[in-house]
């Protein structure tokens, strides 16, 4: 699986003389660019299981690196930085270090899934971009992303009142990210959908924004999915050995 690709060494590790000469041999032009040699010594042998054990990393074992998900990849398409093959490579090879160089960009994959649909192997390669950008968040190398903030904000209500109220989620969302709750997009789109509301519609939405309505018996249900959450979210920690005694 070696990466054999110029778009791929980092400017930082390329040295290129204008005028150079060895051994009594002008080498300067094209002759004189060379790659700097390195030595990794920090490889994380676990890191591709780490992956494998969050939702959507699965199936990297199966990868050949045929480069379907990258050259189909919408987000690739626009910034050529964005590589779903080369981070499975390197995941796969354990060199953490490296992939913690492009953290600040992993976490841009929007799903539209081309990738999964490209890829002959079955590899779910949006999968693993999401169970990568989860993997950093839970290693503590990236805050969690604006997705991570609603998908908890989504699950918690969901969970608490066994429904889902929108213009809560919504308001909620904001608070944790920050953002104010007044946009303009979603003024805009409140009068639209205001025009052509039924009053008996909007009075029922209005009423369960106020007193957040919960589905009927639904105690046993919330108890099961809270045990479920924490039991995979005990299992994601121990997959990554977050709880161990560092050293």
């Amino acid at each position: 699986m070696a990466i054999h690709e110029q778009s791929l060494i980092r400017p930082e590790n390329v040295r290129k003389h204008e005028r150079l000469v060895l051994d009594g041999i002008d080498v300067s032009g094209h002759w004189s660019t060379f790659i700097e040699p390195r030595v990794v010594t920090d490889y994380n042998e676990r890191l591709q299981e780490e992956i494998a054990a969050l939702p959507g990393g699965e199936y990297i074992h199966r990868c050949w690196q045929c480069g379907s998900c990258t050259n189909s990849c919408t987000v690739n398409a626009l910034n050529p930085d964005f590589n779903p093959r080369f981070w499975i490579y390197l995941i796969r090879m354990g060199m953490e270090s490296e992939l913690l160089r492009d953290k600040e960009i992993i976490w841009q994959c929007v799903s539209c899934n081309k990738c999964t649909y490209a890829c002959p192997r079955d590899v779910f390669p949006e999968g693993v971009m999401k169970a990568t950008a989860h993997w950093l968040e839970l290693k503590g190398h990236t805050p969690p992303s604006p997705s991570t903030l609603f998908d908890r904000e989504f699950t918690e209500q969901v969970i608490e009142t066994g429904r889902i109220e929108e213009g809560r989620i919504l308001r909620r969302f904001f608070a944790r990210t920050g953002q104010a709750l007044r946009q303009d997009w979603l003024v805009e789109m409140a009068r639209r959908v205001a025009r052509r509301l039924p009053l008996k519609l909007a009075f029922a939405m209005g009423k369960a924004t106020l007193l957040r309505p919960r589905t009927r018996r639904w105690a046993k249900a919330r108890a099961a999915l809270t045990d479920y959450v924490h039991e995979r979210e005990a299992a994601h920690r121990k997959a990554l050995d977050l709880d161990a005694p560092r050293q």
